[in-house]
């Protein structure tokens, strides 16, 4: 009997330690805490930390996180209002601020970031398709975007790399997509915090077209450097060719000033030596007279000359004993007097 007793005893204090067990349990600083039974919650959300008591075996305690959580979207390919596909990956802040509600809809938070993928996609999706590709990578409007060096300052400045105008900007597009998501997810007892971009890059069949425009916006840049480049040359040849020209015309002007001048003193010399005395002017053209037999009489020379020239008069005069026949000329001249020359 003793045994039995014992046996009992230690039966009723096992099953009420492990009751008491079973009620107790701790609710930590960063948990919320629903309380079921039978699959149902049970009460009010306990949302204090501290040691709580429940009811041992039916009731279970399913904790809920309440510190900021985050959502991290998956990239998904999207077209913009412009008809440009781009890839779009987002990323967002939330918390469950009614832990009962959250709950009753969506039980874990693998279900929460299952709806949140829905929700804050569709929205975006919308978002996006709404505006063009512009509106979505500018940040603001009032920002002054960066201009490439090469395209500012020139006479001729094109509207190459410049961008268009914008009427909202990349905040305001993630205010819209913000607003949207955070009164469809507060149903679930869940209140967004923030969404913004992570990263927004061209879908690949776009990306060729877009690396395209970039080449051609370069090649254009370079084609209008290279021609001003040219233009440019041809001013600088054309200024070489008329300081060129107006250089040699003024080295051709005094070159004949030069030689005007120096015709004109040997002119005046000329004719101050006629001046001075017969003899001296019979001496000079019997001095140039000279020069001139020295520059046309070679040997085997021959020479046509009329009967009135100035160099047969010379030769006529010469002794009988000098190299040419006086009587020679006087005959050739009456032989051919009907042409009117003397050989």
């Amino acid at each position: 009997m003793k045994g039995k007793s014992y046996l009992a005893t230690l039966t009723l204090l096992a099953i009420g330690g492990s009751a008491l067990l079973n009620s107790l349990y701790t609710v930590s600083e960063i948990e919320q805490v629903i309380i079921t039974q039978f699959g149902k919650p049970v009460g009010a959300p306990i949302t204090e930390a501290g040691l709580k008591i429940k009811a041992p075996f039916i009731q279970e305690v399913n904790p809920i996180d309440k510190r900021v959580l985050e959502w991290n979207g998956s990239p998904s390919d999207m077209p913009t209002k412009d008809k440009l596909y781009i890839s779009v990956d987002l990323y967002a802040r939330w918390r469950i601020t009614d832990p009962l509600q959250y709950f009753l809809r969506l039980r874990d938070e693998r279900s929460a970031q299952s709806r949140l993928d829905d929700i804050l996609g569709s929205e975006t999706r919308n978002a996006v398709a709404k505006h063009e590709l512009i509106e979505i990578i500018r940040t603001t409007k009032d920002r002054t975007p960066l201009r490439d060096t090469l395209l500012t300052g020139s006479s001729q400045e094109l509207n190459m790399g410049a961008l268009a105008p914008i009427q909202k900007g990349r905040k305001l597009v993630e205010a819209e997509i913000f607003r949207a998501g955070a009164e469809k997810v507060r149903v679930f007892g869940i209140e967004l915090l923030d969404i913004r971009f992570k990263r927004i890059n061209y879908n690949e069949s776009v990306r060729p077209k877009i690396y395209d425009r970039m080449i051609s916006e370069r090649r254009q840049i370079a084609e209008r450097f290279l021609s001003e480049g040219n233009g440019e040359a041809a001013r600088i040849r054309g200024n070489r060719e008329r300081d060129l020209n107006k250089i040699q015309s003024e080295a051709y002007r005094q070159v004949e000033e030069i030689r005007g001048l120096a015709d004109a003193k040997a002119t005046d010399i000329y004719s101050s030596a006629y001046n001075q005395s017969k003899d001296a002017v019979d001496f000079y053209e019997f001095t140039r007279t000279m020069q001139a037999y020295r520059s046309i009489i070679a040997e085997n020379s021959t020479l046509v000359l009329s009967t009135d020239s100035d160099l047969l008069k010379y030769l006529k005069g010469m002794t009988p004993n000098a190299s040419v026949d006086t009587d020679y000329f006087a005959d050739r001249t009456r032989t051919d007097k009907t042409d009117g020359a003397t050989h």
